[in-house]
């Protein structure tokens, strides 16, 4: 709730502060700093508040607005090694024929 309330009121200060008569050179500012750091000073500051990596240009890519929230999905893949083939399943040899599953050897680690 506090990200949002922040994000709230940088929102209209920057609606308030981006009025090109209120603060001359602000855009050219605004810009420069989008340019060398891909965030806005409003993105700066959330970041900041949040303690997350926030950026409007991630946002506008698709991606989620904050790094931190993005979702990580391990897909559960097991893979081994069959008759001319790799074969993979999504849970451990299901049809336990003892094949010897790849990338985890064992027996060709040193001891």
């Amino acid at each position: 709730m506090r990200v949002f309330t922040s994000i709230v009121v940088l929102g209209l200060l920057g609606v308030v502060l981006g009025a090109c008569s209120l603060v001359p050179g602000l855009a050219q500012v605004e810009g420069a700093t989008v340019i060398g750091t891909k965030k806005t000073i409003s993105d700066h500051v959330i970041s900041l508040t949040s303690g997350k990596d926030c950026s409007t240009i991630r946002k506008d890519r698709g991606l989620t607005y904050c790094v931190e929230d993005e979702a990580v999905i391990t897909p559960n893949i097991y893979c081994y090694k069959t008759l001319a083939t790799v074969t993979c399943y999504d849970r451990p040899d299901p049809h336990r024929g003892g094949y010897q599953k790849v990338d985890r050897n064992e027996h060709n680690q040193v001891k």
